[in-house]
């Protein structure tokens, strides 16, 4: 795959847990997979544990050395963005975020050719992620699912795992979090609200929503279908109008691309060039 970089660069109306199904798309293994077959067709609602299997929440303790359920990934495709940011507003929304946090940015980028094209960016989970192992206290950590999280109540906050982050997608908190209201989920690194003010916080793709049968909040809330979540060990990836694919066949067909593959961090986000064009990913923001 070829590689690409970057250059430098509302709440909800209604909470999430009031969406409707339709809005909030659920999926599983079983009914994921018929979804793959049928190529694409939209996706009945059901429930993540359904359609992808049984998961198990991510959280800050270790397991045994066992196989995981899923190994989760992310499809961003280029070729429907167009830079509306309703994704970056609801993970704001959702996790009680200040305005700078932008978990999920929205980059207007443009190539060599001088085309314009719309570039979201949330943290790449790598494979091998470099904030991992530069920070002294190990807050830092990755799951059996292939989830990079954030171990707030042991960060220091020195800050080096954002100057080791090549995708700058690590925010520092540096005030007091967003008052939030009792929340769905324990305070966790799989679900960290609120912020703690002076630690380090990053996009963790809602994990603590996927066991439960929820796509992530930027998933969901794309009116444009461009975000999918995926699944490397089913092989099948949803977008948040229900679009159904073979994450690999999906991938192979439109010429995917990583971000800065070159540095060695393999990410698990692969994005599909936009518009059909042999687009230059070496682009400049604008």
């Amino acid at each position: 795959m070829t590689e690409v970089s970057e250059h430098d660069t509302n709440e909800h109306e209604n909470e999430w847990r009031e969406e409707s199904d339709a809005t909030r798309v659920a999926f599983g293994r079983r009914g994921l997979l018929r979804g793959a077959a049928l190529g694409g067709a939209g996706l009945a609602a059901g429930s993540l544990a359904k359609l992808f299997g049984a998961s198990t929440p991510a959280s800050a303790t270790t397991t045994a050395p066992t196989k995981a359920a899923h190994q989760w990934a992310m499809v961003i495709d280029l070729r429907s963005c167009n830079g509306c940011k309703l994704c970056t507003s609801a993970c704001q929304a959702a996790h009680y975020l200040h305005k700078d946090q932008t978990w999920i940015d929205v980059f207007s980028m443009r190539n060599a050719a001088g085309e314009s094209y719309f570039m979201p960016r949330p943290c790449m989970m790598c494979e091998d992620p470099p904030c991992v192992p530069v920070c002294p206290v190990k807050a830092n950590f990755r799951t059996d699912e292939g989830l990079t999280l954030v171990r707030q109540d042991r960060c220091i906050g020195t800050r080096i795992c954002m100057n080791a982050c090549p995708y700058q997608a690590r925010y520092f908190n540096w005030s007091a979090p967003r008052p939030a209201p009792r929340q769905p989920f324990p305070q966790e690194p799989a679900w960290p609200v609120p912020q703690i003010e002076g630690t380090v916080g990053k996009c963790v793709s809602c994990a603590a929503m996927l066991p439960t049968g929820m796509l992530p909040e930027c998933v969901s809330h794309c009116p444009m279908g461009v975000l999918y979540l995926g699944d490397l060990e089913t092989d099948v990836a949803v977008n948040g109008l229900g679009n159904t694919v073979k994450l690999s066949q999906f991938l192979e067909d439109n010429d995917a691309v990583k971000f800065k593959e070159s540095y060695g961090t393999h990410p698990r986000v692969f994005y599909i060039p936009g518009h059909g064009q042999n687009l230059d990913l070496d682009g400049e923001s604008t």
